[in-house]
């Protein structure tokens, strides 16, 4: 079930949601590859930089989504197709209102962070990362084939990503760090209500589990007098005195030799 937050928020967007975004956002990548191929110097004026959005520059507020994810068309070419895959499949999955709003929050958090440090300049592979990172957590058992050839499970690439991101927090500089903060920001703002219940699930299956094994491993029978019992001593025929009130359990040596006892 959905927050109450997220289902106002996309009655508000309902009306500006684009179908199949993903396609556009690559269509517009694709574009802007060509233009650095053919136009060098124009690439330089994709990335965000707050400083030179403030000077006027404000289409870097857009532009930086569209920087390609690498300057080789063929493995672009690659990206591109995993991105469309993923993209696609988060949106039959969620709906297209809730996949704009999830690529809207991932824009935003970038662009906060980019006017923490006006200087630096902040690209979109973070927020490309944080589809990855969804897409891997809805469907885990994903196969990928690795360089063409190696079958990887998604689950097992999200999981290098995981470190990555932790890796890049704690020896990267600032703005790589602001950059991953956002699009981790992103995916808990998402994914942490089912993460938290998840937690509680298994903490719960873990309490009922430790209880079970309790259970199982109590012994049924204990010697009221030496304290031996029925798991340390299978073999013991223990019997139950019913000249003590409540009745009591005695292994074989001290059943005729006690003293009754009542409580």
């Amino acid at each position: 079930m959905k927050p109450q937050w997220q289902r106002r928020v996309e009655r508000l967007l309902e009306p500006l949601a684009v179908p199949n975004v993903t396609g556009y956002l690559v269509g517009m990548q694709f574009l802007c590859l060509i233009v650095a191929i053919a136009r060098p110097a124009l690439y330089a004026a994709l990335p965000l930089q707050a400083g030179l959005v403030l000077q006027g520059e404000w289409w870097r507020l857009i532009s930086f989504v569209a920087i390609p994810p690498t300057d080789s068309m063929l493995w672009a070419a690659f990206a591109w197709y995993l991105f469309w895959l993923m993209g696609t499949a988060l949106e039959g999955h969620w709906g297209t209102i809730h996949y704009n709003l999830f690529l809207l929050t991932g824009w935003l958090a970038t662009v906060a962070a980019a006017f923490i440090i006006p200087d630096a300049e902040f690209g979109n592979l973070f927020i490309g990362g944080a589809v990855f990172l969804a897409f891997a957590r809805l469907y885990p058992e994903f196969e990928l084939a690795l360089f063409f050839v190696l079958p990887v499970k998604i689950k097992w690439l999200a999981r290098l990503t995981w470190l990555m991101y932790g890796l890049s927090v704690l020896l990267g500089d600032w703005p790589q760090r602001l950059m991953v903060l956002a699009a981790t920001g992103n995916y808990l703002l998402f994914f942490g209500r089912d993460i938290w219940l998840t937690m509680r699930s298994r903490e719960w299956r873990m309490r009922n589990q430790a209880a079970a094994f309790v259970v199982q491993h109590q012994a049924r029978h204990t010697c009221a007098v030496c304290g031996i019992t029925d798991k340390t001593h299978p073999r013991t025929d223990f019997r139950y005195c019913s000249g003590c009130k409540p009745a009591r359990a005695y292994c074989p040596e001290h059943l005729p030799t006690h003293e009754h006892r009542r409580d």
